[in-house]
């Protein structure tokens, strides 16, 4: 295994995760396999199978030595790797990387990485900047034994939840606009409120919200203020509006003004303990997630090595 390690240290784990809807799947990862030809980069390849493989890929190139691991893929995808980097007695020694290829790609465009620009990505991986980022952590029990579920943007409670369930059963072309669709058409007609109780900063919360999210980065705009190196967590407890707030929200949602909503109490927090949600659904970085409660909801600091940009937005 030492030996194995030391072979393997220098090579890319490469998890290529192909977008949802595209007409030619493979024709992205032929594109970067060209430009990593001419960069001269060594690595290994996997394709993912679905959704469930690719939290056991990272979890293998982690075990084996792979220090750089790459995730061609968007929101949902690294979640699964990072869950199964944090997984492995090897995590420390292992450097997380993105190249944008998703529906949702929020995460990497809050480090300035486009999903038209694959060149960017690889080059900013060879020159290999590293910084230490938070990662946000579920903790709860499941039929009597401990689970975590590590997170890198946001953790969804309510309608944005909903919407992340409907996303995830879409197959067909144009998927991106869908989704948008979709989300924009529950805001208006599927409002609701649910009962949820959580306890922060040693106060108890225990209201009615359409929905809750718990940001360890933007989190889709929603929690505009949360970085992913500060120790904690942003919390953003949305109110259901009427008609009129709908629009007025959306409005403040595409200027990352949400927070100056009428509607929306802000938080931050290091901890979170969630005691329950009033039936409402959960989303974790693009992907559903059914945990039990109580759970609580943590930010680990500077848990994991992330390659970054050597160039990147002031706000950094």
């Amino acid at each position: 295994m030492i030996e194995m390690r030391n072979v393997n240290r220098h090579r890319w784990g490469i998890i290529y995760v192909p977008k949802v809807g595209a007409l030619k799947p493979m024709k992205r990862w032929r594109e970067i396999r060209e430009y990593l030809s001419v960069k001269g980069v060594e690595y290994d390849f996997i394709e993912s199978e679905n959704f469930n493989s690719v939290e056991r890929q990272a979890r293998m190139f982690a075990d084996n030595g792979y220090e750089t691991i790459v995730v061609i893929g968007g929101d949902g995808a690294l979640q699964d790797a990072v869950n199964g980097i944090m997984s492995s007695p090897n995590r420390a020694a292992v450097s997380l990387a993105i190249v944008p290829n998703g529906i949702a790609n929020d995460f990497a465009t809050y480090w300035g990485l486009s999903v038209n620009d694959y060149r960017m990505a690889i080059d900013c991986i060879m020159t290999h900047r590293i910084r230490k980022i938070d990662v946000g952590c579920c903790e709860y029990e499941s039929e009597g034994v401990a689970q975590r579920r590590y997170f890198l943007n946001v953790l969804n409670i309510g309608l944005s939840a909903h919407i992340v369930e409907l996303a995830n059963k879409k197959h067909a072309l144009f998927a991106k606009y869908a989704y948008r669709i979709r989300g924009v058409f529950h805001l208006l007609f599927h409002r609701q409120n649910f009962p949820m109780k959580m306890r922060l900063n040693s106060q108890v919360v225990e209201k009615k919200f359409m929905m809750l999210c718990i940001g360890n980065s933007t989190g889709y705009g929603m929690t505009p203020s949360a970085v992913p190196y500060n120790g904690w967590l942003d919390v953003s407890a949305i109110r259901m509006p009427k008609w009129l707030g709908v629009l007025e929200g959306l409005h403040m949602l595409s200027r990352r003004k949400i927070l100056n909503f009428r509607l929306v109490e802000p938080f931050r927090s290091t901890e979170i303990i969630i005691e329950s949600v009033g039936g409402a659904k959960l989303g974790i970085d693009g992907r559903p997630f059914k945990p039990s409660f109580p759970m609580t909801v943590s930010a680990l600091p500077e848990e994991l090595n992330l390659i970054i940009p050597t160039k990147i937005n002031k706000r950094l």
